[in-house]
């Protein structure tokens, strides 16, 4: 059989659950048809050094060697005589099962006990003794061995190559059946195909040549499909092309599967294990040519491992903060450029690397300037390795319905992409399936995914496709303040509250009150000077009014009571500087200013207001009125707060202590991609006539059917 018709044995296999209704719901068929359809191919692959493998044990064991699994790994091979790696010692196979239907489940527990360690643990994750004796008691077991003993799986008929597809179908099939966990496990195939031709389409050239050898990885495998659909993309430019897959996963039955097809395919190079990425590397030397994952969205990674993460070294250089702990999507990644090949152009030895991921949307913009997030951004983008980010359509995966994107990552990017980074706009690119799949009710088609990877390839701008400079995407944050305005009155209301902390100032206040009098007050300032004044001539029991901490708490407790903000208001005084407080060089030390601006207009822009004769007053901020300012990279601050921030609110001025906190002085930066905003097209709204003459129409429509029930 050739692997393009390998579609007709893959229906005979599937065709064998119709022996589990009952026992089963369609869902679960996959628990026994998986472990079974692997069990029948090594039955069939260690036929024909069966005999030599048996003798070889009994000798084995007749001298008492421990440990046999090196040397009967090595002593069972393939039709061409290559040893496979794993073997069975048991006098039983399947035609033998079909023998004995009155003990086929200990025979078959037995047989699958023989087999060399490697396989055993891939059976332990299967967890196939529980299926074992559930077909036992429901009388299905012998029916399903008996049936699998007719699948002729043998490598004469069938190859490596079109058993792996017939598993993968298999693997496609059972997921899309159980599509309300498929997506934990099992990402879309035309998405993976994007995936691939975005990851390996500029590399054609080199994956072509003759004896060229490749390594492949995917951290958060599930059942391997990445690795899977790469190996197929590669074999079909170069069939002598030598791939090399590794991956991990933390689901054990995922892991079974994935390391079930490595070895159907015979890649004995490569490895799949079970386990959490983040919180053990299971290739610590290992570095890959290519990388693809998918890891599961908005998912709590490592909270409970948080403490071992926190000794972790930096991933791929980067020592910053690391993302909320409720979702560590972007680890993934940093993990997976940590194991970037290095990168020396023209040096063969240091190829450099590429990896794609699938992300949801809050790794584009999640964290403001200065978080996890943000940093992880930034660190990316300034070095210069993100290529490319594609938006999919909505309702793409089999367990959620949101917006999905595709990063393209590399630490060796094309000379024509070094400092730019691509937007493909893909949302509105798909077809609709005639049966929805879960939460799956849409699909990439092979014109849409040739389509993009066209786009990706010529990097151009269009109406879907956007190419900008790294530095677009970058801004720095500001706060902006605005002077706080009081307004001073003494109310009955003010005056009882007051009164109630402060009774011992009854007399102080009836002074104050005497002589500034009932009516409001619009400058805080001169009322404060004033109501200062009062207290010096009261008698010397309210001096502490003047000294000491109860007079500062006194203080306080006046202007809460006797003042409410007014926008009509003079601005509060904080302070008063007797000479220059700022260096304006020190201060913009990277950023040009404006023409034309002059000392004064910087200052007045940094909160500091002339008094005359080399003075500047301070006026105290508004903590309801703070506000933030997100800067472009391209912008300086002067300039953009000239034209955006002070035609709207003319009082306002930039917080220095935000210019100060890092980046040499020019305020907190931050990354972040909006891809609405990329790509938004504004809509005129419909003419009011339009509108009004459809409305009308819907008016006599209704008008009418309510005619025809009446009359």
């Amino acid at each position: 059989m050739t692997p393009a018709n390998f579609q007709q044995l893959a229906n005979f296999i599937w065709s064998v659950a119709d022996l589990l209704r009952g026992p089963y719901r369609p869902p679960q068929y996959e628990r026994v048809m998986l472990p079974l359809t692997v069990l029948r191919r090594f039955d069939a692959v260690l036929a024909p050094s069966k005999d030599a493998v048996l003798k070889r044990h009994a000798e084995l064991v007749a001298k008492g060697q421990p440990n046999v699994d090196a040397i009967l790994n090595n002593l069972a091979k393939d039709e061409d005589g290559k040893p496979l790696g794993f073997h069975n010692h048991s006098l039983l196979d399947f035609q033998k099962l079909k023998g004995d239907p009155d003990n086929i489940g200990r025979h078959l527990a037995d047989y699958i006990a023989s087999f060399s360690e490697n396989i055993r643990k891939i059976f332990e994750r299967f967890e196939f003794d529980k299926e074992i004796e559930k077909l036992e008691e429901s009388n299905r077991l012998y029916q399903v061995v008996a049936q699998f003993a007719e699948i002729d799986l043998h490598p004469k008929h069938i190859d490596n190559i079109t058993m792996g597809l017939v598993f993968e179908d298999l693997i496609r099939r059972f997921n899309e059946a159980a599509n309300e966990t498929a997506g934990d496990h099992f990402t879309p195939r035309e998405v993976i195909r994007l995936m691939v031709n975005l990851l390996l389409e500029p590399d054609t050239q080199v994956l072509t040549q003759q004896g060229v050898i490749v390594t492949i990885c995917d951290p958060a495998c599930g059942t391997g499909g990445m690795l899977a659909e790469s190996q197929n993309w590669i074999r079909a430019h170069n069939e002598q092309a030598i791939v090399k897959v590794f991956g991990q996963d933390y689901n054990p039955r995922s892991y079974a599967v994935a390391a079930s097809d490595l070895l159907i395919k015979g890649h004995k190079d490569g490895q799949v294990v079970l386990g959490n990425t983040l919180t053990g590397d299971p290739f610590p030397d290992h570095h890959f040519d290519y990388l693809l994952a998918n890891p599961p969205f908005g998912v709590d990674y490592w909270k409970a491992e948080k403490k071992t993460i926190d000794r972790w070294p930096s991933f791929c250089g980067y020592s910053g903060k690391l993302p909320r702990i409720n979702d560590g999507a972007l680890l993934f990644l940093l993990y997976m450029m940590s194991k970037f090949q290095d990168y020396q152009e023209g040096n063969r030895d240091k190829p450099g690397s590429r990896t794609a991921i699938v992300f949801n949307g809050s790794p584009l913009f999640t964290g403001g300037a200065g978080s996890g997030e943000s940093e992880i951004r930034r660190w990316i983008i300034e070095h210069d390795q993100l290529e490319t980010i594609v938006a999919l359509p909505e309702q793409m995966f089999y367990n959620t319905g949101i917006g999905t994107f595709i990063w393209v990552v590399s630490n060796r990017k094309a000379a024509t992409r070094r400092g730019k980074i691509q937007l493909i706009d893909a949302r509105e690119r798909w077809t609709p399936m005639k049966r929805s799949l879960g939460d799956k009710r849409r699909y990439l088609d092979q014109v849409a995914i040739d389509a993009i990877t066209r786009e990706h390839g010529a990097m151009e701008d269009s109406k879907t496709s956007r190419v900008f400079d790294n530095s677009d995407f970058g801004y720095r944050r500001i706060t902006v303040l605005r002077p706080l305005r009081l307004r001073f009155e003494i109310t009955e209301e003010a005056r009882e509250r007051f009164l109630n902390t402060c009774p011992e100032l009854f007399d102080a206040l009836q002074a104050v009150q005497d002589q500034l009098g009932p009516e409001p007050l619009l400058d805080w300032n001169q009322a404060w000077d004033d109501v200062q004044q009062v207290f010096k001539t009261l008698p010397n029991d309210v001096e502490g009014w003047a000294n000491g901490t109860k007079g500062t708490a006194q203080k306080k407790i006046f202007r809460e009571c006797f003042t409410t903000v007014d926008p009509e208001a003079a601005p509060v005084i904080a302070k008063h500087h007797k000479a220059e407080p700022l260096d304006r060089a020190a201060l913009f030390p990277s950023q040009t200013l404006p023409a034309g601006i002059t000392k004064d207009d910087l200052y007045a822009l940094l909160g500091l207001h002339t008094g005359g004769k080399g003075k500047y007053i301070e006026y105290e901020p508004d903590p309801a009125l703070k506000d933030a300012e997100n800067i472009p990279l391209k912008e300086d601050i002067v300039s953009y707060v000239l034209r955006e921030v002070r035609p709207y609110v003319a009082d306002a001025w930039i917080d220095r202590d935000t210019l100060d906190e890092q980046d040499g002085g020019i305020g907190k930066i931050g990354y972040e991609i909006n891809f609405n905003r990329v790509f938004f097209q504004y809509q005129p709204p419909r003419p009011l006539h339009e509108i009004d003459a459809e409305l009308a129409g819907v008016e006599q429509r209704i008008l009418a059917l309510l005619r025809e029930v009446t009359e």
